[in-house]
């Protein structure tokens, strides 16, 4: 039986320029406690924030932004806007010339090259590969990004440009940490499959068919939070590692003085 999973009522306004927004306070920790509301935010990026979003932002009492687009995504999209006292820092989780040539073809690819790169399982494949490879070649970004949370970087914000993937990693990363149920992280993580959340797919193709719904479907699996991407990353943290805890240990360097540092911040009742 799937629980409920309460959130923190009332931090999550219909915001017009910033998608996939949410608080994860709420959710329950495997030893009986919950993510206290308003320590740890997530959403896609702020380059489009409008002034009534950003009036909201900067009532969350924010210390830190975290954003995890690189280069490529930045110039595409924008920088973040700027919050009163707010420190944006960007800490790139992927490197702008890995797939740059990929999302050129999902941008302006034609239906024969995109039924080529992503029909059958090949782009699902292609996220579950990339989940993982954030968990491995990304450990010293995480840690940096818990080490912060622990010392003085909270209430925080972390995105991405959807604000499903790479964010979405980095606050599942965020949430074992602290002890949170798996399936309680499992069930956040999906919520970016709602459909005022979802990242609007954007193409420059002006074929006949450049939107069509054969073209959707194959491009669904690059757009949607899917279990199965998650579930790769909980895997692969396990078979690289042995254990969440050794992976805290040895990958992120967090000492356990750290982890119950970052409970305190981020949990309710834990001090």
């Amino acid at each position: 039986m799937t629980q409920e999973i309460p959130q923190a009522p009332s931090t999550e306004p219909e915001l017009s320029g910033v998608r996939n927004f949410r608080d994860v306070g709420g959710l329950p920790t495997v030893d009986g406690l919950r993510v206290r509301g308003g320590r740890l935010f997530r959403s896609g990026h702020l380059a489009h924030a409008t002034a009534a979003d950003a009036a909201f932002l900067a009532t969350l009492g924010l210390h830190t932004v975290f954003d995890f687009r690189n280069a490529g995504d930045q110039k595409l999209e924008g920088p973040d806007i700027a919050l009163p006292g707010v420190r944006n820092v960007n800490i790139p989780l992927t490197d702008p010339a890995d797939g740059a040539e990929f999302w050129k073809m999902v941008r302006e690819g034609d239906l024969d090259e995109l039924r080529s790169a992503l029909s059958g399982t090949k782009g699902a494949d292609r996220m579950i590969a990339s989940y993982r490879e954030v968990v491995t070649q990304r450990t010293a970004e995480h840690s940096r990004v818990l080490h912060a949370l622990a010392e003085d970087s909270v209430p925080a914000l972390m995105h991405c440009a959807a604000g499903k993937d790479r964010a979405g990693i980095s606050i599942a990363v965020a949430l074992l940490a602290v002890g949170v149920e798996r399936d309680a992280i499992e069930a956040d993580y999906l919520k970016s499959n709602a459909p005022h959340r979802r990242y609007a797919v954007r193409r420059t193709s002006s074929s006949a068919d450049a939107m069509s719904p054969e073209v959707m479907e194959l491009l669904s699996p690059l757009f949607d939070a899917r279990a199965d991407y998650l579930h790769a990353a909980f895997d692969t943290i396990g078979t690289t590692w042995g254990s969440t805890d050794h992976y805290f240990r040895d990958a992120l360097k967090l000492t356990d003085e750290t982890r119950e540092k970052l409970r305190g911040r981020l949990l309710e009742g834990s001090v």
